[in-house]
């Protein structure tokens, strides 16, 4: 059908994945008040929770071997979490093309994609950064093998419940061997020792371990954290309304336009990484 002869209808929206980090019920969003955004230069608190709480024996009990002598304080840390920005730019001939056309693709785009970018830029920067990599010199290990290693290295750090972080490439095999269930109170997906699951688009996409290792061929790098907590920055669109013409390249007559946000992704205590294989 020659081209002209086409209607023009409104293109086809999406939904952002329901289980990644921006989705999932067991990460915390906070849209940043304009009169806070000195947040999204980065933040830093005190680790709270880390501290390991110990048994003492029965004071009225004879001492047996083994026995402490004295009490340990553990001295507190800071921790900080780096600002990420996520954009989206989009490009088009300018004649037939307006500004408000533009700026509405660029928002669009951003709102499908920030999670998958967000995603990317928390493994790279802050996973992929600090974990500690549980993965045998044999090499990977089987879907439950690397979970059931994940939670036991979080067990042993963090008292809490914690966030495993899945490539969305391997999200099947959750199911198939019963490593998570959902919760039809929360829809979230939870393991049995009661650690909250992420299903990621952007950790399938970058698939890097710790210090930026790839994954082997046929294989995916999986993390645990403790509570993830996100704060998001309003969105910027640029130019704004006030400078449209500049949108224009008056070389080639393109017009772009670009949607972008900062956002500061934090966690705490102890991050650990395995690699397992992608099939059962």
């Amino acid at each position: 059908m020659p081209a002209g002869l086409r209607q023009v209808v409104p293109g086809i929206g999406g939904t952002p994945l329901p289980h990644g980090l921006l989705g999932a019920s067991c990460t915390t969003v906070i849209d940043v008040p304009e009169d806070e955004v000195h947040q999204l230069n980065g933040v830093e608190w005190l680790a709270l929770g880390c501290a390991p709480a110990r048994d003492w024996p029965d004071p009225c009990e004879d001492p047996q071997p083994g026995d402490p002598t004295e009490k340990v304080f553990t001295r507190l840390e800071t921790e900080v979490a780096a600002p990420i920005t996520v954009y989206a730019g989009v490009e088009c001939s300018a004649p037939g093309f307006p500004y408000e056309e533009a700026r509405t693709q660029a928002l669009a785009a951003l709102a499908l994609g920030e999670q998958h970018a967000i995603e990317a830029g928390f493994m790279r920067g802050k996973l992929s950064e600090d974990a500690v990599d549980l993965t045998p010199a044999e090499g990977p290990l089987n879907l439950a093998q690397g979970v059931a290693a994940l939670e036991g290295c979080l067990a042993e750090s963090y008292g809490g419940q914690g966030v495993l972080h899945v490539p969305a490439g391997v999200a099947a095999l959750l199911g198939c061997c019963n490593v998570v269930r959902e919760d039809p109170a929360t829809g979230g997906l939870y393991t049995l020792a009661g650690n909250c699951a992420v299903i990621g688009a952007g950790y399938s996409f970058l698939n890097v371990g710790p210090g930026g290792i790839p994954a082997e061929p046929g294989a995916a790098w999986l993390y645990i954290t403790g509570p993830v907590v996100i704060r998001r920055g309003p969105v910027d669109v640029i130019p704004d309304r006030s400078r449209a013409s500049a949108s224009v390249n008056i070389r080639n007559n393109d017009r772009r336009v670009l949607a972008e946000r900062t956002v500061v992704v934090g966690t705490t205590c102890t991050i650990c990484a395995v690699q397992v294989m992608a099939c059962p």
